[in-house]
């Protein structure tokens, strides 16, 4: 793009499509995601209740993306785990988050700088997994844009996606977080990068993929940090959001095609009216004129 030539970008964007997530950005992929399985209620108690499911529910935070990826591509859903460092890498931090003495890598990870730079690091592992979604479908499936959105946006936010059967790995159900029902962050900005990479590998955006790479990491990044600082877990642009789907989903109907346009008379608004003659003399603000002697006798006492 003429933009990043003449910010001088175009260096940084390679730099950072070219930059490896293993092992640093994978670290703390894997220590965020595994102290947000330790904030869950009840999860302390399933690790000291039973440390394998507690194991099992971390590599679910981890790897539920590329496991969710990998079943609707036809492939082994243990296929994620072949790699041994990684594996290895996420149960080395899984044991440290939750076993370590003196609880001092919860408590250090917790400090508010730490945990911000750790969250905005496991951000950028985000864009790699959505194009590598992607991109594993594209090669599968030339111009499946949807199929393409799909495993995307899966192997981005498969651990989201999967919540309802981790939860029952801790015996746990809570069908209300499903998050096709209502989407956390994580989720909608997953989509939305799902939908990009592949309207670029389409070529559908004429945009070149380090420069996609870079734009897209500065602003789920940006977002991140800027919710952490502001104390908030609410997608940034809600109000849009909103207004987006009443606009496009809730269009009450003003009119039903099987009902006659034509005001009826029983729906004409003097036909409830009493007519003057069936009106009692109660009903009107004028004195009873029937009884002349009775009328007379009360002015003489007024």
């Amino acid at each position: 793009m003429d933009v990043f030539g003449f910010l001088n970008l175009n260096e940084l964007a390679l730099g950072l499509s070219n930059l490896s997530m293993f092992p640093c950005f994978d670290i703390a992929h894997y220590i965020i995601s595994v102290m947000s399985l330790r904030e869950q209620p009840g999860a302390l108690e399933v690790s000291q209740r039973s440390p394998f499911a507690c194991w099992f529910s971390s590599m679910l935070y981890c790897f539920g993306g590329a496991v969710l990826s990998a079943l609707m591509m036809a492939d082994a859903p243990v296929t994620p785990l072949t790699n041994t460092s990684n594996l290895l890498l996420a149960s080395l931090m899984w044991y440290l988050v939750f076993y370590c003495p003196l609880d001092a890598v919860y408590s250090l990870a917790s400090v508010f700088p730490v945990r911000l730079v750790l969250t905005a690091m496991k951000e950028v592992t985000r864009t790699w997994k959505v194009l590598g979604g992607v991109t594993q479908a594209g090669r599968k499936y030339k111009d499946g844009l949807f199929v393409m959105i799909a495993v995307g946006w899966a192997k981005g936010a498969g651990g989201g996606l999967l919540r309802n059967f981790e939860q029952l790995v801790r015996g746990v159900w809570k069908p209300e977080t499903n998050e096709l029902l209502k989407m956390t962050y994580p989720t909608k900005v997953t989509l939305l990068g799902s939908v990009v990479f592949s309207l670029q590998q389409c070529h559908f955006l004429p945009i070149q993929t380090h420069h996609l790479i870079f734009i897209y990491t500065l602003f789920i990044v940006t977002n991140k940090t800027q919710m952490m600082l502001l104390g908030s877990s609410s997608y940034p642009f809600s109000a849009v959001e909103t207004l987006l789907y009443k606009t496009l989903f809730v269009r009450p109907l003003t009119f039903s095609p099987l009902t006659d346009p034509t005001p009826s008379r029983c729906s004409s608004p003097n036909h409830n009216k009493p007519k003057a003659k069936d009106q009692k003399p109660s009903d009107t603000n004028e004195p009873d004129q029937t009884k002349p002697k009775d009328t007379e006798t009360s002015k003489k006492m007024d």
